[in-house]
């Protein structure tokens, strides 16, 4: 087998949530999320000294691995921990560090 086939889809899912979690300032966005129940972009520019498009590029990189979620409230997208997701990634790195 090659390429993806040969992968298994737990492989696959954890290398996602460790390529999201591989840049300290998504460590540092993620730790933030886990001590507010929500916040928007805005709150998170100012307690983490990076642009705004930089912070949104590494919400979108949260998102797209599924760690965090997004919930629209026009005009602003408030972002939090993607609880099933974070339980079934910290399951998995537990799993592959037996």
């Amino acid at each position: 087998m090659q390429g993806k086939d040969h992968y298994t889809e737990e492989s696959v899912q954890l290398a996602k949530f460790c390529k999201a979690l591989a840049h300290p300032a998504r460590i540092t966005i993620l730790k933030l999320l886990f001590s507010r129940e929500e916040c928007i972009c805005s709150d998170i520019v100012r307690e983490i000294p990076l642009a705004q498009s930089t912070v949104s590029r590494h919400l979108k990189e949260l998102k797209t691995a599924g760690l965090i979620q997004g919930n629209i409230t026009p005009p602003q997208i408030k972002y939090c921990i993607n609880r099933q997701n974070w339980a079934q990634a910290r399951k998995q790195l537990e799993k592959f560090f037996e």
